[in-house]
C-alpha cells in the first residue's frame, strides 16, 4: 500500500518590526530545508517556494504581514508547525 501524502496549512503574522529580508529569510529557509515536504508561503497574492531564499525575499513581506504556510508530503504537518513557530520567533 503506498504511503498517503499529508498536507497541512497554517497562517501566521510576521512580528511587528520584522521584515523577511536577508537574515530572517535565511532563518526561515533553513527551517524549511530540514523537511522533505514541498513547502510554500503565500503573501499578498504572491506564492514562493519556502526552500528558496530568492523566492522568499521576493515576497517583500514586512512586519504585520499575514503569511499562509502550506506543505504537501509525509512530514508536512511537522514542517508547517516548525515554519509557523520560526516566523513567530523572528526578530531583527
Amino acid at each position: 500500500m503506498p504511503a498517503v501524502s499529508a498536507s497541512s496549512e497554517s497562517t501566521v503574522a510576521l512580528p511587528d518590526g520584522v521584515a523577511l529580508h536577508a537574515r530572517p529569510a535565511a532563518t526561515f529557509v533553513k527551517t524549511a530545508l530540514r523537511f522533505r515536504s514541498r513547502l510554500t508561503v503565500r503573501s499578498d497574492g504572491k506564492v514562493a517556494d519556502a526552500k528558496s531564499i530568492l523566492a522568499v525575499l521576493a515576497l517583500g513581506a514586512v512586519g504585520g504581514t499575514v503569511l499562509r504556510l502550506s506543505g504537501e508530503g509525509e512530514d508536512a504537518p511537522d514542517a508547517v508547525a516548525a515554519l509557523s513557530s520560526c516566523v513567530s520567533g523572528l526578530s531583527e
